[in-house]
């Protein structure tokens, strides 16, 4: 038994062009599905998340602040960081997930400036001033900024 071989129960799903409220030999005559009376029952049901006047949850809570959907969530790596990888190593978002160095590289990966690079590398991902200044400092190359 695994994930690919789940299904329903027999008979517990009906055909997407199941025919409902057409008299009681259909099996799901009478009041279609919809139980006895109440709101549900009736036509005209209320919008997603009305609570039947009660205020409802997206009114109750605080709002604060203001959340950009265009923003993008770049992790910052110093420069010290590289001294982990060897001489002469090509640095890549890759290449930093591989190490250790970054878990998730989210939106990007840029490598600012703080710390002592003792390493020649190779970067190939974006770095700030500083950092491209101790890169090239320590004999390396920045390929991208």
């Amino acid at each position: 038994m695994d994930l690919s071989n789940l299904s329903p129960a027999d008979g517990s799903k009906h055909s997407s062009n199941f025919r409902r409220g057409r008299g009681h030999g259909s099996g799901n005559g009478k009041t279609a599905g919809f139980g006895h009376k109440g709101q549900r029952a009736r036509s005209g049901q209320p919008r997603p998340g009305f609570e039947g006047g009660q205020m409802p949850l997206y009114r109750r809570l605080p709002k604060r602040g203001f959340t950009c959907r265009n923003s993008k969530t770049i992790i910052g790596i110093n420069v010290h960081e590289l001294n982990r990888f060897d001489d002469g190593a090509e640095i890549t978002t890759a290449a930093l997930v591989e190490a250790g160095v970054v878990s998730n590289p989210r939106d990007g990966v840029k490598i600012l400036g703080d710390g002592e690079l003792t390493k020649k590398l190779t970067v190939k991902v974006p770095v700030s001033a500083g950092a491209k200044e101790k890169i090239e400092a320590a004999g390396g190359t920045v390929e991208v900024n």
